[in-house]
């Protein structure tokens, strides 16, 4: 039989059958065995095949094929280094969830979300959530966030996951596809899903005050049917946002600013550090890329973690 992946819990997959049925599915222990360093060899949004096997209560999948996948979000495993953690598989268009403070978002995460996107041909939308709670100045940053990264050519869409403002813009970019919704815990991820589908009911939980940070209320990627003729897969919030896969060479190609002037540079293998007439740099200094974005590009480079906050405002 083929299905999709709907939930993962590590150890079981929900899988979605193509007769509309779901199935509680395993893997043959092989999948384990072929080198793959992933936390989860099988992912949200995988094309199986499985076969169904008859256990005590019910009849169990068992999965022996993974279609290849057309794209998917990855990242670094949290507890692992060494191992990297697919977020999902096979996705239209993934959001990121960003909120100015309770919790912050910063831009090196930001960044560090749309390159990955940028480097597994995923479309990536902004959503900057809680704008009904923001002060004058807080609302004037957000006004500057979403300019500077408009300018680099990303949909950014000012939300209230509690009032549903303009919950009707992002309706429209997920008719017809897979969405991925992603962000911080505390971002509002769940609440704006049930402002979308209220069927849904998922579980909501408040900042903890203490850490100006979200109590996790997902635990494990799922993916939804919507209404609307979309899917949504909705995933546990993230505090780190690790960059695999990507050779330095290639990390500009994917900041699409630095792409755009990258035939300008002195040299076709320049990496905009300390090489001369370097058209990134010239931009740079011209005020025709931001600062914040070239500081979150060297800070990939060097392969360092996300551990400080860009102040958009003192470049």
């Amino acid at each position: 039989m083929k299905g999709i992946v709907y939930k993962s819990t590590g150890s079981w997959y929900t899988v979605k059958a193509e007769d509309g049925k779901f199935y509680n599915c395993r893997i043959k222990g092989k999948f384990r065995i072929k080198g793959i360093k992933n936390t989860n060899p099988v992912a949200v949004g995988d094309y199986v095949e499985f076969d169904l096997e008859e256990n005590i209560d019910e009849v169990i999948g068992v999965i022996k094929h993974i279609e290849e996948r057309e794209n998917y979000i990855i990242r670094k495993s949290v507890n692992l280094s060494k191992q990297t953690h697919i977020i999902a598989a096979n996705i239209d268009v993934a959001f990121l969830l960003v909120t100015l403070n309770n919790p912050p978002t910063f831009t090196t995460f930001i960044d560090r979300f749309l390159v990955t996107a940028e480097a597994y041909g995923i479309k990536a939308v902004l959503l900057f959530n809680k704008v009904d709670a923001y002060s004058q100045e807080e609302k004037d940053e957000i006004l500057y966030l979403m300019a500077m990264y408009r300018e680099i050519g990303y949909t950014c869409i000012p939300i209230s996951a509690k009032s549903g403002k303009n919950i009707d813009k992002v309706k429209e970019l997920m008719i017809d596809n897979t969405s991925l919704f992603s962000g911080h815990s505390g971002v509002g991820k769940s609440t704006l899903i049930n402002q979308l589908e209220p069927s849904l009911d998922l579980k909501t939980s408040a900042i903890s005050e203490q850490h100006l940070q979200g109590q996790h209320t997902t635990t494990f990627a799922e993916m939804f049917d919507l209404s609307f003729h979309a899917r949504i897969i909705d995933t546990p919030g993230i505090k780190g946002f690790g960059i695999v896969e990507i050779e330095k060479e290639e990390l500009g190609d994917y900041f699409p600013e630095f792409l755009e002037r990258k035939s300008e540079c002195k040299f076709n293998n320049c990496l905009h550090v300390e090489e001369p007439k370097c058209a990134i740099k010239e931009a740079l200094d011209e005020d025709e890329i931001s600062w914040s974005r070239y500081k979150s590009y060297l800070q990939m480079l060097e392969g360092e973690d996300e551990h400080y906050r860009v102040d958009i405002y003192k470049e």
